[in-house]
């Protein structure tokens, strides 16, 4: 077992992950502030790419997802974007819930659990 703890992007609040025994655990990942829900997603899920490529692993290790959506009304249109992104035959658990985020223009933020190569 590997004790060390890994930090990606670190500052004063918070990292954008930390990695620990194999597993990656990413911040939530918002869009563009006041840009439709599809673009906001869009947006999520190339960040949640970047990172997980930074830890040198990549979205067919995802193990969980989490999505809070602002409206679960745009959840068709959120799920389009997930559908497009997400590799067929690895497909995480996921659970997806409304809720306030932390500015009103944030529409969609995603979580994610991922093992590391």
């Amino acid at each position: 077992m590997n004790d060390d703890i890994t930090r990606i992007g670190t500052g004063a609040r918070m990292s954008e992950a930390v990695c620990y025994n194999g597993i990656i655990w990413l911040a939530g990942q918002v869009g563009t502030p006041g840009a439709p829900v599809a673009d906001q997603t869009r947006d999520c899920l190339a960040e949640v790419d970047r990172i997980l490529a930074q830890a040198g692993t990549d979205k067919t290790r995802i193990l969980s997802a989490q999505i809070w959506m602002a409206d679960m009304a745009d959840f068709a249109e959120m799920n389009a974007v997930w559908d497009a992104w997400v590799p067929q035959g690895h497909t995480p658990a996921r659970a997806t819930g409304e809720a306030k985020l932390a500015t009103p223009d944030y529409l969609v933020e995603v979580i994610v659990t991922a093992a590391l190569k």
